[in-house]
C-alpha cells in the first residue's frame, strides 16, 4: 500500500482545520473589535472637540453683534484675545470668519497673516450657505498626518453672521489604534502557539488509532489475519476498531472457504468470451453472467438453482446432463423468430477437482447469427447470379433458335432480333464485370492508385459530362462551395462510384425533376451528397440498397439495364477509401445518397 505522505495525512488535516478555524474566529472577533474600537475613539474625540468649541463660537457670536464704542478695543483685537486663550493640543488651528467668508482672527501665531483674507475653503462655505455643520477628515500636506476639520455656523436671531473653522489632531486616535492593533496581533501569535500545540495533542488521540487500523489493513491485504487492532475508548473510534477485528475474525474464517470457490471462478474467467454460465455436480445453474442473460433474454431471478437443460432449451429425451459433460462438440441453439433470426453456438466445458471429481460444468454461449447470415447471403448471392445469368440466355437461346428456325432470311425481323441478342450479351457482359470487380474487392486483391485532388473540380467535371448528355429533362442544382478542398482518391474508382450514384438519380427521376449536389466539411471529414426527386424508397428498405442484387422494384430496374450491383461496388470502393456511405429516403419524395472522405491538409494546417 502506498505510503501517505506528511502533509497529507489525517493529522495534519485536523491539526490544520483547528488552527484555521481559530485563525477565523480570531479575525472576526478582531476586525469587530477593531472597527467598534474606532469608531467609538473617533467620536468620543470629535465630540471633545465640539463641546470645547462650542463656548468658542458663543464667545465669537457675542463680539460679532457687540455694538463698539471708540474706547472699545476692535473685533479683530477681542477676537484674537478669545483665541488666544484656547490651550489644546488636540486643536491645531481656528479660525473665525464672517458671512463673506473674510477671515477675521485665527488661533495660528504663525498665520496671521490670513486675517483680513478670503476664505476659499469649501467647509467654510458650505456651513454658511447650508446653515449647518460640515466635517471632513483630511490629510495634511505638510506633515502627512490626518486632521479633522470642522465648519460651524455662527447664527444670530436665524441669521448666519460666519463660522468657526477648527482643524483638530485626529491622527492621535489613529495612533492608538496602531498601538491597539499591535496589542491584539501579539495575543493571537501567542494564542495561536498554544492552539497549535493543543490540536497536536486532540488530533493525536483522534489518529492514533486509525494509524492503528491502517497498518492492520495493509497487513490484512497480505494475507495476516493475526494481528489486532488496539481499543483506546468506547467512543465511536473504540466501536469501529471493535467492528474491525471482528472483521478480521470473519474474513479468517472465511478464507478457508474461498479457495475451492476461486477455482470455480478461475475456471469461468478462463472460458470468458461470450455468455457465460456455471452450473453444479447436478446440472443446476449457480451462476450466469449479464451477456448470457441478455443473449438468453430471461431475468437472473428466472434462471439460478434451474436445470441448465431447461433453460438452454435442449430436448431432455436427446441429450441428457451427463451427455453434455463428455460431449466434445459444440451444439447450435436456434432461437430464431419471424421478424429476427437469433442462432447460439454453445461449447461446453467441465469443472474437475484434483481428484478428477466432476463439480459441475461450464456453458459458453456465442451469438452465431452473423456467421449463419453470411452463410444465407453467399447462397442467395448465387441463387441471384444465377437467375441474372439465366434471364438473358433464355432471352437470347429464345432469339438465336427463331435466327436458326429461318428468321434471319426475314429482312424486317432478323435485325431487331439480332439488336436484342446484342443488349442481353452486353447486359451479360456489364454484369460479369461488376462481379469481377467485386471479386476483386472482396480479396482485396486491388490497388488504389491515389492522388491528391481538388475535389469540388474533380466533382463538377462528373456533373458537367452528366449535364452535356443527359436526355430527360432533369435539372441539376450545384450547392457546392468555392473554398477548394482536397483529398487523396483514386480518381478511376471514384468516378465509378459518382457515375452510379448520378445514372441511378437520372433513371429514378420525373420529367422536370431536380438532382441536387452538394458538399459539407466539418470535423476534418468531407461529406458528399446526391439528392433526386424520384419515386424514393420505403423505410424498411433503405439500408438494403447497398446489397448484392438487391432492388426496390426489380421489374422496372432490370427494364432499364441495372445489374443491381451498381450501389454494392460503390459501398466497397468508399469503404476502400476509408469513408462511409449511406442513404436517407422517403418514398414518394426522392432519395438522398451521402458518402465521406478524409480531408487532406498540409504541415501548417492550410489547404494544399
Amino acid at each position: 500500500m502506498q505510503k501517505v505522505g506528511y502533509f497529507k495525512s489525517i493529522h495534519v488535516k485536523i491539526v490544520l482545520i483547528y488552527v484555521l478555524l481559530i485563525i477565523i474566529a480570531m479575525q472576526i472577533i478582531g476586525l469587530y473589535f477593531v472597527k467598534e474600537l474606532e469608531q467609538t475613539l473617533r467620536e468620543n474625540f470629535q465630540k471633545s472637540i465640539s463641546d470645547r468649541v462650542s463656548l468658542l463660537e458663543f464667545s465669537a457670536r457675542e463680539e460679532i453683534i457687540k455694538i463698539r464704542s471708540e474706547e472699545d478695543a476692535t473685533l479683530e483685537q477681542s477676537l484674537r484675545s478669545i483665541l488666544s486663550g484656547l490651550n489644546s493640543n488636540d486643536i491645531k488651528e481656528v479660525r473665525v470668519i464672517d458671512a463673506r467668508y473674510q477671515i477675521l482672527a485665527t488661533s495660528d501665531i504663525n498665520n496671521q497673516s490670513i486675517v483680513g483674507q478670503r476664505s476659499l475653503d469649501d467647509l467654510v462655505r458650505f456651513s454658511i450657505t447650508a446653515e449647518t455643520d460640515f466635517d471632513k477628515i483630511s490629510l495634511n500636506p505638510e506633515t502627512k498626518k490626518r486632521i479633522w476639520r470642522l465648519a460651524i455656523p455662527i447664527v444670530d436671531k436665524g441669521e448666519v453672521i460666519g463660522s468657526l473653522y477648527i482643524e483638530s489632531n485626529i491622527e492621535s486616535v489613529f495612533g492608538q489604534m496602531n498601538e491597539i492593533n499591535q496589542i491584539l496581533a501579539g495575543g493571537t501569535a501567542v494564542a495561536l502557539v498554544i492552539t497549535i500545540v493543543l490540536g497536536i495533542l486532540i488530533a493525536q488521540t483522534i489518529t492514533r488509532p486509525i494509524s492503528d487500523m491502517r497498518r492492520q489493513a495493509q497487513a490484512m491485504a497480505k494475507g495476516n489475519f493475526s494481528r489486532k487492532v488496539r481499543v483506546y475508548g468506547n467512543d465511536e473510534i473504540g466501536q469501529l476498531a471493535i467492528a474491525f477485528n471482528h472483521l478480521t475474525n470473519r474474513l479468517q474464517e472465511a478464507q478457508s472457504t474461498t479457495e475451492a470457490e476461486r477455482r470455480k471462478l478461475a475456471s469461468v474467467l478462463t472460458n470468458m468470451t461470450d455468455g457465460v454460465i456455471a452450473t453444479d455436480r447436478k446440472g443446476r445453474i449457480i451462476l450466469i453472467n449479464d451477456p448470457a442473460l441478455r443473449l438468453l433474454r430471461i431475468p437472473r431471478e428466472m434462471v439460478l438453482n434451474r436445470p441448465i437443460i431447461s433453460v438452454l432449451g435442449i430436448d431432455a429425451s436427446e441429450q441428457s446432463f451427463e451427455d453434455l459433460i463428455y460431449s466434445k462438440e459444440s451444439i447450435t441453439l436456434d432461437f430464431s423468430t419471424y421478424e429476427r433470426p437469433f442462432i447460439l453456438r454453445v461449447n461446453f466445458s467441465v469443472i474437475q477437482k484434483e481428484t478428477g471429481f466432476v463439480n459441475g460444468l461450464i456453458a459458453v454461449l456465442h451469438d452465431n447469427t452473423e456467421q449463419e447470415k453470411i452463410d444465407m447471403e453467399r447462397r442467395e448471392f448465387v441463387a441471384n447470379v444465377s437467375h441474372e445469368l439465366r434471364t438473358p440466355l433464355t432471352t437470347m437461346s429464345s432469339y438465336l433458335e427463331a435466327l436458326a428456325d429461318g428468321a434471319w432470311k426475314d429482312e424486317e425481323i432478323a435485325p431487331s432480333f439480332l439488336q436484342v441478342t446484342q443488349t442481353e450479351t452486353q447486359r451479360m457482359i456489364r454484369l460479369v464485370n461488376d462481379l469481377l470487380q467485386l471479386s476483386k474487392m472482396d480479396s482485396r486483391d486491388y490497388d488504389l492508385n491515389r492522388d491528391i485532388v481538388n475535389f469540388n473540380q474533380f466533382f463538377n467535371r462528373i456533373i458537367d459530362r452528366f449535364e452535356l448528355s443527359k436526355s430527360q429533362n432533369v435539372t441539376f442544382h450545384r450547392m457546392l462551395p468555392e473554398t477548394p478542398y482536397y483529398v487523396d482518391i483514386d480518381t478511376d474508382k471514384l468516378t465509378q462510384v459518382i457515375d452510379n450514384i448520378i445514372s441511378n438519380a437520372l433513371k429514378y427521376s420525373p420529367d422536370g425533376g431536380n438532382i441536387r449536389f452538394g458538399i459539407a466539411m466539418k470535423d476534418q471529414i468531407l461529406k458528399v451528397m446526391i439528392s433526386d426527386d424520384g419515386m424514393g424508397i420505403p423505410s424498411d428498405n433503405v439500408d438494403r440498397i447497398f446489397d448484392r442484387f438487391y432492388r426496390v422494384d426489380r421489374a422496372r430496374a432490370r427494364s432499364m439495364g441495372g445489374t443491381g450491383l451498381g450501389l454494392a461496388i460503390a459501398r466497397e470502393m468508399i469503404e476502400a477509401h476509408g469513408g462511409k456511405i449511406w442513404a436517407e429516403s422517403e418514398e414518394g419524395h426522392g432519395t438522398t445518397v451521402f458518402f465521406t472522405l478524409d480531408l487532406v491538409m498540409d504541415e501548417e494546417g492550410e489547404w494544399d
